[in-house]
This record gives C-alpha cells, structure tokens and sequence, in this order.
C-alpha cells in the first residue's frame, strides 16, 4: 500500500500525465513515506548506488547470453528475447520464469511481444533472475 513512483521531466510532460493518470492513485500515507524517503539523504544515496551496480550486473547478464536490452536509468530495464521459428517468446519466457518462482512483467500488451521489463534487485535476486532466465531460455 505504499507504492510510490516519481518521475524528472519537463512541466509539460507532467502536464500530460498528469492528465491521464488514475485519480487518487498514491494515499496520503505513501505520499509522507515518500517524502520521508526523499529527504533521507543516505537512504536516496544507497538505492542509487544499489541500483546503479544493479542494472550493470543485468546488462553483463544479458551481454554473456547475448541477449539485447533497452538501456535504462530507472529502476527496470526491458530485455529482448530471442524468436523461435519466428514466434514472439516473451510470453512463453515470462511463464517459464515464473515456474522458477521468478516474476516479471510480460510486454506483450505494450506492442512489445518479444521483450520483458524485469526490477532491479539486489545482488542475489539479480544472480538468482539471470540463473533463471539462462534455464528458461534453453528450455
């Protein structure tokens, strides 16, 4: 229930999405916990440093099975995986992920069939993702 996000853009892009978020979609309590997470400067220091190395051990992952990815700077990056005979995998990638008990967000909806968005986690989920998909890709 305290699921908070937060973007850096240009006022007009707020504007716009602004426009079409839910109404209502952060409670008061996540917006204080948020602002207290904020204001922490040790805290915001820690998550960016242990999302930084995060997101370079994925991307060494995804380079060692030689699997392309859309770079990113936020705490997610969207990784492309290979067709067989043709066919989008994503989601067949996805289930076999989740069968090992690991969770990721199939893209297929997005227009993106052939891609997955993964959370950067800590080194072991990290290590554990990678393991997980290296056993599902072969599978």
């Amino acid at each position: 229930g305290l699921r908070v996000g937060f973007g850096m853009m240009d006022a007009a892009v707020a504007d716009l999405l602004n426009r079409v978020r839910q109404p209502f979609n952060v409670n008061s309590l996540a917006l204080a916990a948020a602002g207290a997470a904020l204001m922490d400067n040790a805290f915001v220091h820690k998550s960016f440093e242990l999302n930084r190395a995060g997101m370079a051990e994925l991307e060494a992952g995804f380079r060692r099975l030689g699997l392309e990815w859309i770079p990113s700077v936020a705490n997610f990056i969207s990784v492309r995986v290979p067709r067989r005979d043709g066919k989008p995998m994503g989601g067949f990638i996805f289930n076999e992920l989740l069968k090992r008990s690991v969770i990721v967000r199939p893209l297929g909806g997005y227009g993106m069939p052939d891609h997955l968005r993964v959370t950067v986690g800590n080194p072991e989920e990290n290590a554990r993702f990678l393991a997980a998909l290296e056993q599902s890709l072969k599978a």
